[in-house]
């Protein structure tokens, strides 16, 4: 039988005797599948900073709409698996949720494989991605029926913040994984060359010819440049040294073969296996699969139609209220864990007048920020437990605000020097470490506001976590797009900061200061602690 006879986490005695294990060992397989499942939907954020170096021809705006379309398809799935559970049960959704992600992973693992691959057919895997990120809306709705209220912040606070080391795990073991050929992977290596301009070489033009040559520092002795006796520039030398491995010089002369145009690069070439960033997730889900089916169990709840579903979320303000901050929150960490290698790339991969060879690698320090997020997600739920999660959102959109004016005043969004990245990463890491805190603060406050009705709580959950799964495709889209058509990223982080101060007025109004309409200032503390019982009963009649 996959459905529950009997399921009552608030009755104290059923709870010890058989509601704590099930609900445990449920969380526990959910949850080793939910890791899976972030990995899997953020994989292409890893994989394309890499594409243009084993041979695609992508622009820039093209990586970061690859990098964009698994939110697209997070966002728009979990919009449908926020009605799952009530109909098909925590066993059936899991468990197909689960299996249905093996297809992304082959196909990419193929495609990447042949740089004639269709740039059509990577955005089409991009989305597929995206099921990863879809299914977390009845992840989450799931757990918040099998754990009493007293404990649902730390429940899920665990389930979130563990599950979303996946989006570390993918940043972190993929630059490391692709070095090597794992045993009985298919596929034959991809040549990964990196051709990157040496900015310590200086060029000065004249009427259409080169007239200097300027080097600088370790290069100075190695390079030798050549003029004719008019002055003008006829030939660059490179002698070998340490220095100088792998860098070739790309000369363009007129008629009179006199140098019009000269750049220096630095090559490097090496043997990848890009398709090992796929790959290795398919023995892990096909074990969670398995896992799945055997031991999951669903919890029986009465049946409505979506018609019904969409009518509580939407039919009144606080739907619209816990989305707004839920994309402030989770749709912050989402979509800069997806953008963030890019914008490394980008922006400080590209610095005028630096050595490109001493750009940072994007997927060096991409995981951090995924890291933080997530450790603090599933710390920090006992704490919203204790004193409420509302005032655990607002110190959030507080320090987002934060992190947004740091780095548009600072000027680490337009580098002149390599010398700011570090203040770069350390405040894009507190961005992800204030996203995290909104995190399971939310995960204990969207229960409370609906503590009259257990099924619409954790509906909010589902219902909230769709629409903010769409981070990854708007972040993405729009800080490339800014990029792009501005020539930086201030314009998003403007457009960002003022997001946040509206979901922080928000939060304080309703959910925050004393008194507020749906508070929730910790254990004994909300205000379904605060109405009288007539009021409780009136609000449970009301909305069986």
């Amino acid at each position: 039988m996959s459905w529950l006879k009997k399921w009552e986490p608030e009755n104290l005695q059923f709870w010890k005797e058989e509601g704590s294990g099930r609900a445990w060992g449920t969380l526990s397989v959910t949850t080793f599948s939910l890791i899976a499942s972030f990995a899997t939907w953020f994989v292409m954020s890893a994989v394309v900073v890499r594409l243009p170096a084993i041979g695609f021809k992508f622009d820039t705006m093209q990586l970061f709409w690859l990098a964009a379309m698994p939110g697209l398809a997070g966002g728009s799935m979990r919009l449908v698996h926020a009605f799952l559970i009530p109909i098909y049960g925590t066993r059936m959704t899991v468990t197909v949720a689960t299996f249905i992600k093996l297809f992304p992973m082959i196909w990419l693992g193929f495609a990447v494989q042949n740089p004639q691959t269709p740039y059509l057919h990577f955005l089409i895997i991009s989305f597929l991605c995206g099921f990863g990120g879809g299914d977390f809306s009845s992840y989450m709705p799931s757990s918040s029926l099998f754990f009493p209220k007293r404990l649902q912040g730390t429940a899920m606070g665990l389930q979130a913040g563990i599950g979303n080391f996946g989006v570390s795990l993918v940043q972190f073991v993929t630059p490391w994984i692709i070095g090597f050929s794992i045993i009985g992977a298919a596929g034959a290596p991809q040549l990964f060359t990196k051709a990157d301009k040496v900015f310590a070489v200086k060029i000065t033009k004249e009427a259409g010819v080169v007239k200097d040559v300027v080097v600088k520092g370790d290069l100075a002795s190695a390079i030798t440049v050549v003029k004719n006796e008019a002055g003008a520039v006829q030939d660059v030398v490179i002698a070998e040294t340490d220095a100088t491995k792998g860098m070739k010089t790309e000369v363009k002369k007129n008629e009179a073969g006199v140098v019009t145009d000269l750049t220096v690069k630095k090559i490097i070439k090496k043997d990848i296996w890009l398709q090992n960033a796929a790959f290795w997730y398919l023995p892990w889900l096909f074990i969670a699969f398995i896992i799945c089916w055997v031991y999951l169990r669903s919890v029986p709840m009465k049946k409505l139609s979506v018609g019904t579903l969409i009518k509580n979320m939407t039919d009144n303000k606080h739907g619209y209220f816990m989305t707004w901050t839920y994309i402030m929150t989770f749709g912050s960490f989402s979509g800069f864990s997806a953008a963030f290698p890019l914008m490394i790339k980008t922006i400080y991969g590209n610095i005028p007048g630096m050595d490109a060879a001493l750009a940072p690698d994007p997927l060096k320090y991409a995981f951090l920020g995924p890291l933080i997020g997530s450790s603090i997600r599933f710390l920090g739920g006992p704490l919203s437990d204790k004193w409420g999660g509302s005032i655990f959102t607002q110190l959030s959109g507080a320090g987002l605000i934060a992190g947004c004016l740091a780095l548009i005043f600072g000027g680490y969004l337009t580098p002149t020097s390599l010398d700011q990245f570090p203040m770069f990463l350390y405040i894009m890491l507190w961005i992800f470490l204030m996203a995290g805190i909104g995190n399971f603060a939310t995960f204990r406050q969207y229960p409370i506001i609906y503590a009259y009705n257990s099924r619409m709580g954790a509906q909010s959950l589902g219902w909230t976590g769709a629409w903010a799964a769409y981070g990854p495709f708007v972040f993405s889209s729009l800080i490339g797009g800014s990029i792009t058509n501005y020539g930086s990223a201030i314009p998003f982080f403007y457009g960002a900061a003022a997001f946040y101060l509206i979901g922080s007025i928000i939060n304080w109004v309703y959910y925050t200061k004393p008194g507020a309409e749906r508070g929730d200032w910790g254990v004994g503390k909300t205000w379904w602690d605060r109405i009288s019982e007539s009021e409780r009963k009136r609000y449970i009649s009301e909305n069986p």
